[in-house]
């Protein structure tokens, strides 16, 4: 992507010992103030009980000064923590992939309104192509970069055949050497791989993981905090009986420190 963001190749590196926790670390005073804040909308608090928001922050590792990027906004209910999170010293790019950018809800423009609220100075909403790849000068200055519920819309047919590798090697290349790539999405069963992004909006944990990890990248941990044991993965996540109750995983990918 532009100046503004996103993808490299390496060698998958090894997994550590042990990257599965039950629950991610407890918030910090930051972080609870951020969800706690009595300017949020309405529609962004009356998603908190599904998405466990004081608890995924904490997972994604995200603190004062960071620069992070928040993928695929959609209405800026991430961006909107994080913001105040990484306060006055860091940064928030709220990217939305040029593909979606004529969008009947208009993303952009929903992602610029959000940057354009009190107190979001530290917001900044871009739009670039998904593969895009970051010049020189952008490398190694992002600490995390982040995607919710979006990375399984990255291979369906809207996308126009932007290249998923590509964008995962333009992360790469934006993190910092330690940095962290979050990603939350729903569950598809095990074994069907790409087969449901589309019609199902599901993806494949593991498949997610061999496309992250082939661009360099080592799965640092992963929690079961969303997840559904009583979802059996053949709903569409839109399906009345599943809404808001998919199984969903997460997974936090680092950049090697000495890659």
């Amino acid at each position: 992507m532009k100046s503004t963001l996103v993808t490299v190749v390496l060698a998958a590196a090894v997994l550590s010992a042990d990257v599965t926790a039950a629950t991610p670390p407890p918030a910090n005073s930051a972080i609870a103030a951020a969800v706690a804040d009595a300017h949020r909308p309405a529609k962004d608090t009356e998603q908190d009980t599904v998405r466990r928001p004081a608890e995924l922050v904490a997972f994604s590792k995200v603190k004062a000064g960071d620069t992070v990027m928040d993928v695929w906004p959609g209405g800026g209910y991430w961006t909107r923590l994080f913001s105040p999170v990484v306060g006055p010293k860091g940064k928030v790019y709220a990217y939305v992939p040029a593909e979606i950018a004529g969008f009947k809800s208009d993303p952009v423009a929903v992602a610029k309104a959000v940057a354009a609220e009190p107190g979001r100075g530290n917001v900044k909403a871009v739009s670039d192509p998904l593969a895009q790849q970051p010049p020189p000068r952008m490398f190694n200055t992002f600490d995390v970069v982040w995607t919710f519920e979006n990375y399984h819309d990255f291979h369906d047919s809207f996308m126009k055949g932007a290249s998923v590798d590509g964008f995962n090697q333009a992360v790469f290349k934006l993190l910092k050497p330690g940095g962290y790539y979050v990603i939350v999405d729903h569950a598809a069963a095990k074994g069907q791989g790409l087969e449901n992004t589309e019609d199902l909006h599901r993806i494949d944990p593991a498949t997610v993981k061999a496309e992250v990890e082939k661009a360099g990248f080592v799965l640092d941990q992963e929690s079961s905090l969303l997840a559904s044991p009583a979802d059996d993965h053949t709903l569409k996540v839109f399906d009345p009986a599943v809404k808001g109750k998919t199984d969903r995983f997460v997974l936090r990918f680092k950049k090697p420190v000495n890659p």
